[in-house]
């Protein structure tokens, strides 16, 4: 099912397409971040059968495509690889000559395939490769037992936003192409699989009665980053009618607790947006090397456990300890606690439920477009926060959203191309262009048209309008623009005021800063102004009820705000913690500024603290601005490049690499270190 192209603009789609390419500089009729061409072939299916080998930590795969002609005399296609060994191809049954071509930097290796006979516009054919997936896949982690909470089993995840499922699949990779999937996934019997898909059932391997054969089936039509697997000792409990979660058993209740209230942002969800079309909405609370907040797979969102799991001498964590400085009693000082236990940090879930329209029922064409998956998604969490919160709520975590927004444009620089809010990616990598943009200027663009057009109310209209539209299909920005102006035709004078080019392709923060309610912010920056300006004298003024009457939302926002300015003096963080006793919070999100915080202002016995966060866990988030923190602290800097070096090996592919930019580490040399 695909959406009809709204009549709105009627000039050839040649003649749309080039509009934009002129502008933009994208050319929208190929994804730069793959090989496969969108326009002379598409998949509509993949039959997978997955072996997972945990001593060699390769999957043996095989996958039949289904592969749908463009065009008459269709007889090569091209499928995105990475550092696959790939054994055979058929079509049809019928052998097929294949070759890779040249390895590319980020985009790996195309897999070209001559068919043994020719397709006619319209045909599809059966392509199925043989293959093996290489140990150092960027999409795949594999864990020894000794990573994991229970450290008797061993554990794999994959994580294949954005083009890295070639990695663990040869197929088309590139999110304009929407297929469905079953698989068949064999793994040790004392492991359990689990999918993007919705569960079909599971038997004993025929092969090997030591294995289980776990079955799955995913029909509604998904692009290939969504494809997910995970296998381990993991056990699920029911929180839901639609909804179960899963982890290890020894943190399964916990998750249990935190994410109570899933069913209720499904609900919210399905009021503002219209229904949920794929059935089971499962979490699953991943390792702690997991590069991200969440991740989105459909019927199973990964979750970080930066938001549930406390790892102070506990059994979860790459279990590589920080070693600098021992003779600090960092466990006394500094007691490292990532649990928030208080469900504050659950809207990464909202998030998450958000995405199942916006991102994977409507999705980006490519990566270039990427703030129409996340900008639609923050806000469409923010309103689903309005509805179960307040609307003071929404805006509080707007003004927080844009601090992030300006915290991104630092770091990149404000004339970096990549914080265009719709950027070229020629030639550079998706990973490389990940930030808080797409996700904060996107929805400070939603939220600044929502002003513009009428209220909350309005817009949401909009958006459910545009789901509708758009659904089962991925769109460009153009499109979404033309939708845009379709749908307010009669707000067209409004639309034709806003300075399009300074929005979406002009670096830097956006033209417009929207006034937000600063109800809830009030008290935060009260406090933290009375920080930045106290003197010495004036440090026995504060009082723990200070910040004892803050929600933690506002304890984030009142670090959050002191980590704007210059560093604090180091007499002033000593009374902080003397006085607030943050070291004490559970809660990542504060814990995390905190000690950028008090590294910031040269503390010396946080340094350890902050390494060790930075590589307890793996969330990019938490751990590439921690480890630029104690980097720029001169007298450390070394220290930091030794402990990245050490704990390199247990990281994610994505997290190591994007590190080593950070840290300036030469990535062949480092190698052999």
């Amino acid at each position: 099912m695909r959406a009809q192209r709204v009549p709105v603009d009627y000039r050839p789609r040649s003649a749309r397409l080039s509009s934009l390419s002129a502008v933009t500089g994208l050319n929208v009729m190929s994804d730069p971040c793959s090989f496969s061409s969108f326009t002379r072939c598409v998949t509509k299916h993949l039959n997978l059968h997955l072996h997972l080998d945990f001593d060699r930590h390769v999957i043996r795969g095989r996958v039949a495509l289904t592969v749908e002609a463009l065009e008459d005399r269709f007889s090569t296609l091209t499928l995105d690889s990475s550092d696959l060994s790939v054994v055979s191809v058929t079509a049809n049954g019928q052998p097929a000559r294949f070759s890779l071509g040249p390895k590319h930097s980020f985009k790996g290796t195309p897999l070209e395939i001559t068919l043994p006979f020719d397709l006619s516009r319209g045909q599809h054919v059966i392509v199925e490769v043989t293959y093996e997936t290489s140990p150092s896949a960027t999409a795949l982690q594999w864990l020894t037992p000794e990573q994991t909470a229970g450290k008797k089993h061993p554990y794999l995840f994959s994580q294949c936003q954005a083009h890295h499922c070639r990695s663990m699949i040869p197929c088309q990779d590139t999110p304009s192409i929407k297929h469905t999937y079953y698989a068949q996934v064999s793994v040790p019997k004392d492991l359990v699989a689990v999918m993007s898909a919705v569960r079909d059932g599971q038997e004993v391997d025929p092969q090997d009665s030591g294995r289980i054969i776990y079955r799955f089936r995913q029909t509604v039509p998904m692009p290939s980053y969504l494809i997910a697997i995970v296998a381990g000792a993991l056990e699920s409990r029911e929180i839901g009618p639609r909804t179960r979660v899963w982890s290890e058993k020894e943190f399964v209740d916990k998750a249990a607790f935190e994410f109570s209230e899933t069913e209720a942002m499904l609900k919210t969800a399905e009021e503002l947006a219209g229904p949920y079309v794929w059935g089971q909405y499962d979490v699953l609370v991943l390792p702690p090397s997991f590069p991200y907040g969440g991740m989105e797979n459909p019927c199973l969102t990964f979750a970080t456990p930066t938001l549930l799991v406390r790892t102070n001498r506990g059994p979860i964590g790459l279990f590589m300890m920080c070693q600098c400085h021992e003779t600090v009693s960092s466990d006394q000082l500094f007691p490292v606690c990532f649990q928030a236990g208080d469900k504050s940090l659950s809207g990464v879930i909202a998030h998450e439920i958000s995405h199942s329209w916006t991102g994977n029922l409507v999705t980006n064409k490519t990566w270039e477009h990427f703030w129409l998956n996340e900008g639609h998604t923050v806000y469409l969490e923010r309103m689903i926060g309005r509805c179960l919160e307040s609307e003071q709520f929404r805006q509080f975590k707007a003004i927080g959203g844009w601090k992030d927004l300006q915290d991104s444009v630092n770091t990149f620089g404000a004339n970096n191309p990549l914080t265009n809010l719709v950027p070229s990616l020629q030639d550079v990598s998706p990973d490389d262009a990940f930030s808080s943009v797409p996700y904060e200027k996107g929805f400070a663009l939603l939220y600044y048209l929502e002003e513009q057009l009428g209220g909350p109310e309005v817009f949401m209209g909009f958006v459910k309008s545009y789901i509708q539209r758009f659904a089962y299909s991925s769109v460009t920005t153009e499109e979404w623009k033309n939708y845009l102006f379709a749908y307010f035709k009669d707000k067209v004078d409004i639309l034709n005021k806003v300075d399009w080019n300074a929005w979406m392709f002009t670096p830097g923060m956006p033209p417009v800063k929207p006034q937000y309610d600063t109800t809830m912010a009030d008290a935060c920056n009260a406090l933290s102004q009375k920080w930045l300006q106290a003197k010495d004298q004036d440090l026995n003024s504060f009082k723990r009820s200070d910040v004892k009457t803050l929600s933690s939302h506002q304890v984030i926002e009142f670090l959050s705000l002191l980590l704007q300015e210059d560093p604090l003096p180091l007499t002033h963080v000593k009374k902080m913690q003397e006085i607030y006793d943050l070291n004490a919070y559970m809660n990542a999100e504060i814990r995390f500024r905190w000690l950028r915080l008090c590294v910031r202002s040269r503390w010396e016995e946080a340094v350890p603290l902050a390494l060790k966060m930075a590589t307890d866990q793996g969330r990019m988030k938490f751990t590439r601005p921690l480890f630029r923190e104690v980097f720029n602290f001169e007298k450390f800097r070394d220290e930091a490049l030794r402990v990245f070096l050490a704990h390199r090996a247990g990281m994610h592919p994505v997290t190591s690499g994007l590190v080593s930019k950070d840290l300036k580490v030469d990535v062949s040399n480092a190698a052999s270190q």
